[in-house]
């Protein structure tokens, strides 16, 4: 990570500009032979390129000083036929510099976003609570693409102009007065003091055009995801508004942005043809005084020609690079977000043997003003099923996300047969418990790759298993498509209880040793809800189990159930000593059997 403490902003961003050039390195180094070959393509490319103004000052030499007695057709002959070869030779080296040069640049491009993406799945939940996915795919979908276009732009655009100058300055102080490179190179000093001034002053205009760009992406694609949201409360016109605001200070900032192009653009032009009339007045002036002749005039033409040709493209380049480099930033400013829980340096594998949970006086909470858990402690013994029930809010949902460690404790310890889950790895930890999530989100893909998902090497047979226990298999085979019925975004095509069964196969399938069922029923009706109860016995044999229910009537048979309220365990028993003894647990009992009996006589009266 690059400290700045104390800095101004322009050094920040200069430093941050060289710290991400430097973290791009690695993604060139393997294939540096290939890049090392590439650049030495270029070197003869731009060889042949200032040869041919040379071999053309030869011809014009050669035609200018000779007799017609004297001249002879070989020599104009041998002379084109160089001429044409170092055209070519500089054509073929180009081309061969872009083809050796192309698998460097899309590996590194390939690299950059497999890493990103590692590195996002390493992140933890509070980051992907609080990001939001349509500004960030807009961010990593330019910042990716810019480590390509930097590649490209110093392959391409910035070695070629600083070889082929070198080149030339060589030949000019070699065989002409310094005043000739001295105006040559002064106006191409001046035109990149001019273009690098006028740049850095509209990168201003492109961040406010990024930053709003991404905004608007944002809106749009949240407003997509909750489309149903959207149309339930008619808010049609409100979305529509913020876009449309959001675009209307980018189309501010665009303005700004082109009217400042057209100004670089002008003060170019103006430096190059100042530089141009200056030399070559110079120029006829040696010619006229027998100093030079008119093949020294034509090769100084040409030499300002290819010279000024890629210098015109050289204020696009260094905007695009100064582009590049602000989106490349939002990349490696992901790459140093550390995640928040990371495994110790010496974690070790968690080794389940017997699969008990025990809550040690565990303290939580999300922000620090506000504290979910209060010296929580209980324990699920092995093979045994724990259900914890209560009011929205008491923090029962919490207690998973504790166990599955997306989320550490501040006081006490989650601990799994003896093991504190913040000593063991992550990935040893996930494969171990099987987790029913109470808001199931599905891939948009087909139904077998989202039951598959649980166990993706699995066989066909023992997926279609999977979803013949979760109540699923038959709903699967009477759809057009069966298995490939595609579930569209989130699994927005399928109900909440398809969702849910689908989420219940794929815990299944996984076959951990640890069950957690967060609500996992509470989508399901009456009657799918008892055959899917059976189901979940009958996988929850010989495995530890945790049950977040809302309905009491799921977890009248777990060996003991907690009741929460307000992040504290307030009772604890059977259901049978709670309704005997408890006083919270016998009022949502009672509430939830009324609500039942008048949901039945509804139905009754309807018929």
């Amino acid at each position: 990570m690059v400290h700045t403490n104390g800095l101004p902003p322009q050094v920040h961003k200069s430093r941050r500009d060289w710290y991400n050039l430097h973290s791009m390195l690695p993604f060139l180094w393997e294939f540096r032979g290939r890049a090392l070959f590439a650049m030495l393509c270029l070197v003869f490319s731009k060889m042949a390129n200032v040869g041919v103004p040379m071999a053309l000052k030869v011809i014009i030499d050669y035609y200018e000083q000779a007799s017609r007695t004297k001249l002879t057709i070989v020599m104009p002959l041998l002379l084109l036929l160089a001429y044409g070869l170092l055209k070519l030779g500089a054509s073929l080296f180009n081309e061969l510099r872009d083809v050796v040069f192309a698998k460097v640049r899309y590996r590194a491009m390939r690299r950059l976003s497999t890493r990103v993406f590692e590195h996002l799945l390493r992140l933890s939940l509070r980051y992907h609570l609080e990001r939001k996915t349509g500004a960030i795919s807009r961010d990593l979908e330019r910042g990716t693409r810019s480590v390509s276009q930097i590649l490209n732009y110093m392959a391409f655009s910035i070695l070629p102009i600083v070889v082929e100058f070198s080149l030339v300055a060589a030949i000019m102080l070699h065989n002409y007065d310094s005043v000739f490179a001295g105006a040559m190179f002064g106006s191409v000093v001046l035109y990149m003091v001019f273009t690098f001034l006028v740049t850095e002053w509209r990168m201003d205009f492109r961040h406010h055009m990024n930053e709003l760009d991404s905004r608007g992406n944002s809106i749009a694609f949240d407003s997509l995801i909750n489309y149903e949201t959207v149309k339930y409360f008619g808010n049609e016109r409100l979305e529509l508004h913020r876009y449309d605001d959001t675009l209307e200070q980018w189309e501010h900032w665009a303005v700004k942005s082109q009217n400042s192009m057209s100004l670089l653009n002008f003060g170019q032009g103006a430096i190059i043809a100042l530089s141009v009339i200056l030399v070559m007045v110079l120029a006829a002036r040696s010619v006229s005084a027998g100093e030079m002749h008119i093949g020294d005039l034509v090769m100084v033409n040409a030499f300002l020609l290819q010279l000024f040709i890629p210098l015109g493209f050289l204020g696009i380049v260094y905007r695009q690079i100064k582009y590049a480099l602000a989106d490349m930033d939002l990349v490696f400013k992901l790459l140093d977000t550390e995640p928040e829980i990371r495994d110790t340096p010496n974690a070790c594998l968690l080794k389940v043997h017997e699969g008990s949970i025990r809550f040690e006086h565990v303290d939580f909470s999300y922000q620090s003003e506000r504290q979910i858990l209060h010296d929580v402690s209980f324990e699920v013994p092995p093979g045994h099923k724990v259900a914890v029930v209560g009011y929205s809010g008491a923090g029962k949902s919490t207690l998973s996300r504790l166990i599955f460690r997306f989320y550490d404790v501040q006081a006490g310890c989650v601990c799994i047969d003896g093991q504190d889950v913040r000593e063991v790895s992550q990935e040893s930890l996930h494969t171990a418990i099987g987790i029913v999530p109470q808001d199931t989100v599905l891939f948009n893909d087909s139904l077998y790759f989202n039951v598959a998902y649980g166990r993706p090497e699995a066989s066909r047979e023992e997926v279609v298993d999977a979803a013949r226990m979760a109540c699923i298999l038959d709903f699967i085979e009477r759809l057009p498509d069966g298995w490939d019925t595609v579930v569209g975004e989130r699994g927005l095509k399928l109900s909440g209880g398809e969702k849910q069964r689908v989420a219940i196969a794929r815990a299944i399938l996984k076959r951990p040793r640890i069950l957690i069922f967060d609500e996992a029923t509470s989508s399901l009706d009456t009657h799918t809800e008892k055959a899917i109860q059976q189901t979940l016995e009958a996988v929850a044999v010989d495995r530890t189990t945790l049950v977040i229910a809302h309905r009491l009537s799921t977890v009248v048979d777990a060996d003991q159930i907690l009741v929460m309220n307000q992040g504290r365990i307030v009772e604890r028993g059977t259901h049978a000593e709670l309704l005997s003894t408890g006083s919270d647990y016998k009022a949502m009992w009672e509430l939830q059997q009324q609500e039942s009996a008048e949901k039945e006589t509804e139905k009754v009266a309807e018929t």
